[in-house]
Parts: C-alpha cells; sequence; structure tokens
C-alpha cells in the first residue's frame, strides 16, 4: 500500500469518526493556494450563510485530487490550470486516465510572492536575479545589494505554484542542492522569519507584516476547482458564494 492509499485511507476514518450525523459538511481537499486565498477567509461567512459545515483538507494539489478520485471529497482545489494539473500529476506518477470525466472551472486567482525576511534591504529581484539564486549560481545577498549573508533557499515541497515558477521563472527544474525542503508555506514563512538569509516562494494569502515581499516580475495562476462529473448541490453553493458574497473576503 502506497503512502497516497494510506494517506486517504488515514482521512476517511477521520472524517467518518468525526461527523455528526445532525450536521451538514461538505469536505473539499485543497492546496495552499485556494486554502490560504479562499476557503479559510470565506469559511466562517460560508458557513453562515448556508448552514454547512465547510471541511478543508489542506495538501498538495496531487493529493487533494487524488482523495477526489477516492470519494473522500466532493471537491479538489489547486492553484493550476485544469491543464498543468493533469501534466503535474504525470510528473507525479499518478497520472489520471480519463480527464474528461472531471467537471473543473476557475474561481479565482493567486499571485506567487517571494518571501525574503523583513529586515532584508533588498526591494526588487528581476527574473534573471531568482533564476540565480534558485539554480546556486547567486549564493550570496551581497551579490544583490544586500548585506554579506549567505541565501538559504526554502522549497516547498507541495506547492502547487512550483509548477508555474519553475515554467516562467526558472524556465528548466534547476534547484540548488543545498536548499531546504519543507512541507508547507507556513513552515517555509517560519524559516523566513527565523533566517535573515532566507528566501521562499508561497502565495498571497500567506504574506502579512511579519515577513518582506520584494517586487519581482508578477506570477499568475488560476485557482481550480474539480469535480468528479457535475458539481453536487453543496459544491455548487460554494461555488456561488466564492463567486458572489465571498469575494469580499477572498485574498486577491
Amino acid at each position: 500500500m502506497n503512502k497516497i492509499l494510506i494517506y486517504i485511507t488515514f482521512v476517511t476514518f477521520l472524517l467518518t469518526f468525526n461527523s455528526s450525523a445532525s450536521t451538514e459538511e461538505l469536505i473539499v481537499g485543497a492546496g495552499q493556494a485556494p486554502t490560504a486565498n479562499i476557503l479559510k477567509p470565506i469559511e466562517e461567512h460560508f458557513e453562515k450563510a448556508t448552514g454547512i459545515d465547510l471541511v478543508i483538507i489542506t495538501r498538495s494539489p496531487k493529493d487533494a485530487l487524488m482523495l477526489l478520485e477516492a470519494g473522500t471529497v466532493e471537491a479538489a482545489l489547486g492553484g493550476l490550470s485544469f491543464e498543468d494539473w493533469m501534466k503535474y500529476m504525470k510528473q507525479e506518477e499518478e497520472e489520471i486516465k480519463d480527464p474528461s470525466g472531471l467537471w473543473h472551472m476557475s474561481v479565482g486567482e493567486d499571485k506567487i510572492k517571494v518571501l525574503i525576511h523583513k529586515d532584508n534591504p533588498v526591494s526588487k529581484l528581476t527574473k534573471e536575479q531568482l533564476k540565480g539564486i534558485f539554480n546556486g549560481k547567486i549564493t550570496s545577498w551581497n551579490e544583490l545589494g544586500g548585506e554579506d549573508i549567505p541565501i538559504a533557499v526554502v522549497w516547498t515541497k507541495n506547492l502547487g505554484g512550483n509548477v508555474i515558477f519553475t515554467k516562467k521563472i526558472l524556465d528548466i527544474p534547476l534547484l540548488r542542492k543545498d536548499m531546504s525542503e519543507v512541507e508547507d508555506s507556513q513552515f517555509a514563512k517560519a524559516l523566513v522569519k527565523s533566517n535573515p538569509g532566507a528566501i521562499a516562494i508561497s502565495p498571497l494569502g500567506i504574506i502579512d507584516d511579519t515577513i518582506k515581499s520584494p517586487e519581482t516580475p508578477e506570477i499568475k495562476r488560476p485557482i481550480t476547482i474539480i469535480t468528479q462529473g457535475e458539481p453536487s448541490p453543496n459544491v455548487q453553493k460554494l461555488i456561488n458564494f466564492i463567486r458572489g458574497e465571498g469575494q469580499k473576503y477572498i485574498k486577491q
């Protein structure tokens, strides 16, 4: 039994154990961008407006789609176009054999942001500078107008934005061999906050005044929702809320 199957089985058990017969639930799997930008900001308001408990399982886009395939969640959301999502699944050796059975639409947009320590004096990074940082050719902040301290790259393994960042900024997947890998953007943010030389990428929704986001080339990506066939009534209520009243709360 592989790790994904074990995880799906465990999540299914927890959801079954914790479910209440008297409460209507909508369980969705989501990557970090849809969670931080859309689902968490609207969660309380959606539940109040609809009477539906929104249960969010935040994992990678791959895991979110595997949970959908297993029937554990009613919808999967990720910071990728549908086409890029299918390519990503193939790269992760979890290719969807019949994508035609999946319904999908864009429900928002994310901007991939670069995170650095709040005291880092660097205020702008070009595409070429970012390429140099992430492929290891630039190793100290003094090469970029900053202090003479080593650059510590933090790479978030489960971030769907890695696909578009690699395609639009790195051109080819050349990554430093000395980088620190973490599971999600909150861990990446914590490392950046604690290390004056650190740099990471994250969804827009992670940004706050505890870290700094320098000016960089704009990197936009769609946030896509996928269901098995047509959306269920509760998923449609979620989509309608996101596109309507939820716009007041969504981070854009």
